[in-house]
């Protein structure tokens, strides 16, 4: 069987199995009938009120002492959950709390015999500590933490107390008195010494205050020496500045002027330019166009007689080469009839090579005389003696003559420098 505790209590467990018994503090734990046994104790915290009445203090003054104590078993720490369950199991928890109170009212009163009541009543919190660490000692043995201990009351039944406070009023009044006489003795004392630092604060005010005009009179002399001066040196500086300005401004009108007759110039400039640019525009430019359109014209012609002329070379070379093919041809089949003839002439002799000479004999004048009619004169020189010298033929009658046996050759085919001999011309 199962069975759950809350976490301010603590279950034990013994029996069958459970040696040493089985202790949980908050939680379950599975517990076998009849042959385990399970058993509850409380982990609460418990208030005391720690009462010693007419306890004799260390000067056997009788007081009565409350203080208010909150104690527990401890439940997380297992020693002292062991112990506390070895005394209080089976316990309920009014006997656990009346086992703690006489355990701390017993500490109470022995704490109590040792100290006066002056040391009780002022130092509280010392009297505390004292019942607080004494009591958790002896507690601890037992599995019972103190989680705190306060003082509540001290009271006696002798007016003890009454006469400690009474005692203690009067010399608080006393003292009261004693201060409030130190304090009107000590503030007439402040108030003349107040009065006294007034005046010497007041001279030495005013001391000071003379100290200040004086050195305000002499700042302001060195002041208005410097300001004057300044203002002098600004009036000078000012007009040296005034007569700068000019200088500068008759400077900058005689820049102007400079600047105005350059741009005149300039203009001059660009209307001779313009008138220039016209002049070459309405006459040098007709001009010149029209002496380029005259050479163009002339070189057209020069070109055009040059193309006329290289034709007509051509035309003649052609025309000479169709010449000079036919004449050969010709030449070469009376070259071939010439062959035959000079066959026959073989046969007949010189009678039939004069012959035929004089046969050709028109065709050679007819040679002889085509270049003689190309002469445009002939001229006749005297030998100086008044008689007329024989005619002297020109170079080309002389060219004709020397052309001569080879024309007749050309076209007989005889030499005649072998048929007759030609007489020297003179």
């Amino acid at each position: 069987m199962f069975h759950t505790c809350g976490p301010n209590e603590a279950m034990v467990v013994s029996g069958f199995g459970r040696s040493p018994p089985l202790m949980i503090a908050g939680g379950r734990v599975f517990v076998l009938p009849c042959i385990q046994q399970i058993q509850r104790i409380t982990l609460n915290t418990l208030t005391l009120n720690v009462k010693s009445d007419k306890v004799y203090t260390r000067h056997g003054v009788p007081i009565s002492v409350t203080g208010i104590a909150q104690v527990k078993i401890q439940g997380q720490n297992k020693e002292m959950l062991a112990t506390a369950c070895q005394m209080f199991m089976g316990k309920s928890e009014a006997e656990v709390s009346n086992i703690a109170l006489e355990t701390l009212e017993g500490h109470q009163r022995a704490i109590i015999a040792h100290l006066t009541v002056e040391e009780i009543y002022q130092d509280r919190k010392k009297f505390s500590e004292q019942v607080f660490k004494v009591a958790s000692s002896d507690l601890v043995n037992m599995g019972i933490g103190v989680v705190s201990y306060t003082l509540k009351d001290v009271h006696d039944d002798q007016d003890y107390l009454n006469s400690l406070g009474k005692a203690r009023t009067a010399q608080v009044q006393k003292d009261a008195r004693i201060g409030e006489a130190q304090y009107k003795r000590d503030a007439v004392i402040r108030e003349a010494q107040a009065m006294q630092e007034k005046v010497s604060a007041q001279y030495l005010n005013e001391i000071e205050m003379a100290k200040a005009q004086r050195d305000y009179e002499l700042k302001k002399a060195s002041y208005d020496y410097e300001v004057n001066t300044k203002k002098a040196e600004s009036e000078m500086a000012y007009q040296l500045q005034v007569a700068k300005t000019k200088q500068r401004i008759e400077e900058e009108t005689m820049q102007v002027k400079v600047v105005e007759r350059s741009q005149q110039i300039m203009l001059q400039e660009q209307e001779i330019t313009r008138k220039e640019m016209e002049l070459e525009a309405t006459v040098k430019k007709p001009a010149e166009a029209e002496r380029y359109r005259l050479e163009r014209l002339a070189e057209a012609e020069r070109a055009q007689l040059i193309m006329e002329a290289e034709a007509e070379a051509e035309s003649i070379r052609m025309r000479g080469d169709a010449e000079a093919f036919a004449l050969e041809a010709k030449g070469r089949a009376e070259a071939e009839q010439m062959a035959k003839k000079a066959e026959a002439f073989k046969q007949y002799g010189e009678g039939a090579m004069v012959d035929m000479l004089l046969e050709k004999l028109p065709l050679i004048a007819e040679e002889i005389s085509r270049p003689l009619s190309m002469a445009q004169k002939v001229t006749m020189v005297s030998s100086g003696g008044g008689e007329v010298g024989a005619a002297k033929l020109t170079g080309e009658v002389l060219d004709i003559m020397t052309r001569l046996p080879a024309a007749v050759e050309k076209l007989t085919g005889i030499n005649i420098s072998q048929v007759c001999v030609m007489p020297p011309l003179s």
